[in-house]
């Protein structure tokens, strides 16, 4: 849309915000099964409401009774989440979801005995596009989710140039296609506000707070705890989504400095990176990707949607090796931080990471720029 040109990334011509569109041509055969569609949908929207009330009676509720074991509690709640979770996701239509280890040059295919296994109090870091994410790492690692609280939401005056760097970007910068992609209305990257801790939340909680902005530190009376301070006591992995909020999935969204003053490689416990990759959307499979959240029941409309294709909806997660993360011992910092000054180099450092594992490129955008965004989108549809 034309008015929302602005939110173009400058350097990219990128617009990671608005809603992914299929292609135009014949929408015929669509029409004609959209009834069936939607009655599907409507089937399949209401069993997944019954397996989130299910997991809150058997996770939230039943499994209690195991918290004096821990170990027996933490075991017992894997399995009901891991089921309920991956179920869940086969309903709405994702099938099969393909899952490879890859190295970061070339995404090649990283050797046989390279496998993920987070431990408690390691770090997954990953891209933010959907609920589908949190679901399958639900499904997968049962880990414990963060929400990030900023100072203010309040927007300071955009500055006049880019305020980070950006290191590497995988791509060709050859001035053709969508990086010559110019406007003079194009507005320069907000500048950024300063992530002031965490709230650790549920996993429901964390699926309906997709697409949302940071937790404000006025609105909320929980005091926010470092990150440290979650994953220093935390028993199971710790999910990090350094974006801070959702994209549309065709780009990184800057990282917000969420790790803090942290020394690479990092030795007090492994970081595992990994990005998840949506295809663009076609007349019969809508886009997995929710960067832009539902005003009522937040992501249930998205949910059902999905839930009506009648098509399976292609899903990628690469993940990268252990033996090239930011923790491991041969981990070169001067291979991605070639110039300039870092508050956060780790998060540069995944950020880089990233985008070579998934080949997806990075914007100068970041969450604050989102919810300039989201001001505008919510303002024209009133």
């Amino acid at each position: 849309m034309e008015k929302f040109s602005a939110f173009r990334d400058p350097g990219t011509g990128i617009q990671p915000f608005l809603r992914p569109i299929p292609p135009s041509g014949s929408e015929i055969l669509a029409t004609i099964i959209t009834p069936v569609g939607y009655a599907l949908g409507a089937v399949k929207t209401t069993l997944v409401l019954a397996l989130a009330l299910l997991y809150v009676v058997l996770v939230q509720g039943v499994c209690l009774v195991f918290s004096p074991v821990p170990l027996l509690y933490r075991a017992v709640t894997y399995v009901f989440t891991a089921f309920l979770s991956r179920l869940a996701l086969l309903l709405v239509g994702l099938y099969w979801i393909p899952v490879e280890v890859v190295q970061r040059k070339r995404g090649r295919a990283a050797p046989t005995n390279e496998s993920w296994k987070p431990r408690a109090g390691d770090l997954i870091v990953s891209n933010w596009a959907s609920w589908v994410e949190v679901l399958w790492l639900a499904f997968r690692f049962d880990p414990i989710f963060v929400l990030p609280v900023c100072e203010t939401l309040e927007l300071p005056a955009s500055p006049q140039r880019s305020s980070t760097p950006i290191s590497r970007t995988p791509g060709r910068r050859t001035g053709t296609g969508s990086a010559a992609i110019s406007s003079p209305s194009t507005r320069t990257p907000t500048a950024r506000i300063p992530i002031v801790g965490f709230q650790r939340v549920s996993l429901l909680s964390m699926i309906a707070w997709t697409g949302q902005l940071p937790v404000a530190a006025e609105s909320t009376t929980a005091k926010p705890e470092s990150l440290e301070a979650i994953r220093s006591k935390a028993d199971r992995p710790v999910v990090v989504f350094p974006e801070c909020t959702t994209s549309n999935g065709r780009a990184l969204l800057r990282f917000a400095e969420v790790f803090g003053n942290v020394k690479l490689p990092v030795t007090k416990y492994k970081v595992f990176v990994m990005c998840v990759r949506y295809d663009p959307p076609t007349t019969f499979a809508p886009t997995l990707s929710h960067s832009i959240p539902s005003t009522f029941l937040n992501p249930l409309p998205h949910v059902f949607r999905l839930a009506s294709s009648l098509a399976p909806l292609p899903i990628s997660i690469r993940l990268l090796a252990p033996s090239e993360s930011p923790s491991s011992g041969s981990f070169l910092l001067s291979e991605f931080l070639t110039g300039g000054t870092y508050a956060d180099e780790l998060a540069e450092c995944c950020a880089a990471l990233m985008a070579q594992i998934g080949r997806v490129k990075r914007v100068g955008l970041g969450w604050e720029d989102k919810a300039a965004f989201l001001r505008l989108y919510r303002k024209s549809r009133i």
